[in-house]
């Protein structure tokens, strides 16, 4: 994005230009230019002036930044040589933005944690956790390697409930807009021609001609209807309130609920064990992994805080709060017993992840048969009842 502002250099004020990925970004720059700010605004680009859609600017990488500084890292580049690099090398203008208020917090002595701080829509408070812990142990490409690792296997497991949705979605579209052919097209040239016959037909034949009837004579005011109906419904569904709300029924159903649950405590884990392998005390990677969590184990997790605060062992405060299954509180128990929590928790990471895969699997595997068998009996209903009209006249002449 492009910013103009209005600044302060030498004594005259003059307007500028930079390109940043957010006006933070902007305000930083050009500060580092020796200007003092009086106001910024975002240029709007020619797609926006002539009313066309504009394309969504790339977000900064995270999982490739860390992949590609922990490779030179590990080559024998100082952080400040590593992330010279990274920023010269960059052709996104919003990622050299990025990559540059890093690199000149680095040069002002700063260290890589308070200068991932000064761009928080980028980087996360666990990310930024775990660089600072690492600075203080000096282990910094462990810690990175440990974050890669993690955020592979979290994105391998996105991408397997990704892959097996798409074809249940292909299903509805596809059978989705069959119907809407047959009733928005076929059914109103059948109605026409049945009408001036003034044939008998059946009661639900002659629900769906009424219907194609309406649609031959108020065609665009049904399509305008339609439409709004839609944006209507999209609009209700960005509402928080409203995602919650059908969250809550979703979590209330039995089977699907339970999967959803132990997707959470997948990912709860999977993180904590990253943060307490980092050197972050137990309390406080608690504290920092709550958002990760649906608003009800979010609750239940503040209990095992401070029952933990209160010395209760970890394995009792998350049975007693429903954090655990049957499994993993006796791995957590053997995990108090050596010493080794973080890599415990990795286990039970793994183990939950093999378990919403398996339940994935069984999931698409009833999903998409019902499916089709759903679509093919009403697109069946709609063409029988289109043509029985047909079937009875045949019959008659018989």
């Amino acid at each position: 994005m492009i910013f103009t502002m209005k600044v302060i250099h030498d004594g005259a004020v003059r307007l500028i230009e930079i390109e940043a990925g957010n006006a933070n970004q902007a305000r930083y720059l050009a500060e580092r230019q020796g200007h003092h700010v009086l106001s910024i605004n975002q240029q709007k680009s020619g797609a926006l002036s002539l009313g066309l859609p504009q394309l969504k600017k790339t977000k900064f990488n995270v999982m490739l930044f860390s992949q590609e500084l922990l490779a030179l890292l590990e080559s024998g580049l100082s952080l400040v040589e590593a992330i010279e690099a990274l920023a010269e090398k960059e052709t996104h203008a919003e990622s050299k933005a990025v990559l540059n208020q890093i690199k000149a917090a680095l040069f002002d002595g700063q260290p890589l944690s308070a200068a991932l701080e000064k761009v928080p829509e980028v980087f996360t408070p666990l990310y930024i956790a775990l660089i600072r812990s690492s600075e203080r142990t000096g282990d910094m490409t462990t810690a990175l390697s440990r974050h890669v690792a993690y955020q592979s296997q979290v994105d391998a497991m996105k991408k397997k409930i990704v892959s097996a949705a798409i074809y249940p979605v292909l299903l509805l579209v596809v059978g989705g807009l069959v119907v809407l052919f047959l009733l928005g097209y076929v059914v109103p040239k059948f109605s026409v021609i049945y009408e001036s016959t003034n044939a008998d037909l059946p009661w639900l034949s002659q629900l769906l001609l009424s219907w194609g009837q309406l649609l031959h004579s108020h065609g665009r005011e049904a399509f305008m209807v339609f439409i709004a109906s839609i944006a209507v419904m999209s609009y209700v569904l960005t509402r928080s309130f409203v995602r919650r709300f059908i969250m809550a029924k979703v979590w209330q159903i039995p089977k699907l609920g339970e999967t959803l649950r132990i997707y959470q405590l997948a990912r709860f884990y999977r993180t904590l064990s990253m943060l307490l392998r980092g050197g972050i005390p137990l309390i406080t990677a608690m504290q920092m992994v709550s958002s990760l969590l649906q608003p009800l184990l979010r609750s239940k997790l503040a209990l095992v805080a401070n029952d933990v605060k209160e010395g209760k062992p970890l394995s009792n405060a998350m049975e007693l709060h429903g954090m655990t299954t049957s499994i993993s509180v006796r791995m957590l128990r053997v995990g108090e017993r050596t010493g080794q929590m973080g890599d415990m928790m990795e286990r039970i990471g793994v183990f939950y992840d093999d378990e919403i895969a398996r339940a994935v699997e069984w999931f698409t595997k009833l999903l998409e048969p019902a499916l089709m068998i759903i679509i093919g009996l009403v697109v069946g209903l709609v063409v029988v009842l289109m043509y029985m009209p047909i079937f009875e006249l045949a019959g008659s002449i018989q």
